[in-house]
């Protein structure tokens, strides 16, 4: 009796019995477009791990602890015990809008932008607890409402000020002697465009923004 190839190259990748074997059987049996998504959403999850570390370091008013900080850049990206706020068991586009309220009733306006954006990518594509894609049942909608709610952040990163006329996050201006550190812009980039591109596998194309001081951030679950 003939054994099917693809049996062959399991059983084969078993007995080999290293992880470099395992890795191998792993990318055989999981499709290539996924494979591309699962490593798109880790890249991103680290990328703004490291935009919220760079924000608090520039922006210490908001936790002026670094033990604190560290403590709440784990419990958002690295599942250590969340702070308690009214904004937990929130969905990441009313998170996202309160980071940017001019009185909001959490001080900590970074700890709210981090966990909105981490919140929308695990919405966007659809991820359970402590698994990065599910399935290929990724709509490309929600990628879309992902796309917009992270080129509005970065909007009004730029834009939105306080009473008397303040920058809400300090990012990319001019320092003291004259340099502009854009390490900010790079890591939205990235961001932004990895998205697009899974916008893309999933079917469909990232539409163009205009925002205003009125441009509510989208719901990403419905």
């Amino acid at each position: 009796m003939r054994i099917a190839p693809l049996i062959i190259v399991v059983v084969s990748l078993l007995l080999a019995g290293c992880q470099g074997g395992k890795e191998q059987l792993k990318k055989a049996v999981v499709p290539f477009d996924v494979q591309i998504i699962s490593y798109h959403v880790r890249e991103i999850e680290k990328s703004l791990e490291e935009f919220i570390r760079r924000l608090y370091l520039k922006n210490p008013k908001y936790e002026k602890d670094p033990e604190v900080r560290h403590k709440k850049i784990q419990a958002i990206f690295h599942g250590a015990e969340m702070p308690v706020t009214e904004f937990n068991d929130k969905p990441s586009h009313e998170v996202l809008a309160a980071a940017f309220e001019p009185n909001p009733t959490y001080s900590d306006r970074i700890f709210l932008l981090g966990l909105g954006m981490k919140k929308s990518v695990r919405e966007a594509y659809s991820i359970e607890e402590k698994i990065f894609v599910t399935s290929l049942q990724i709509g490309h909608g929600r990628l879309e409402s992902l796309y917009a709610n992270t080129s509005q952040v970065n909007w009004r990163l730029k834009v939105y000020r306080d009473e008397d006329g303040r920058l809400l996050f300090l990012t990319n201006e001019v320092g003291e002697n004259g340099y502009i550190n854009m390490g900010y812009e790079v890591i939205m980039t990235e961001i932004l465009t990895r998205i697009k591109d899974d916008i893309y596998l999933r079917g469909g194309a990232p539409p163009k923004f205009a925002f205003s001081m009125a441009s509510l951030f989208m719901a990403i679950l419905f």
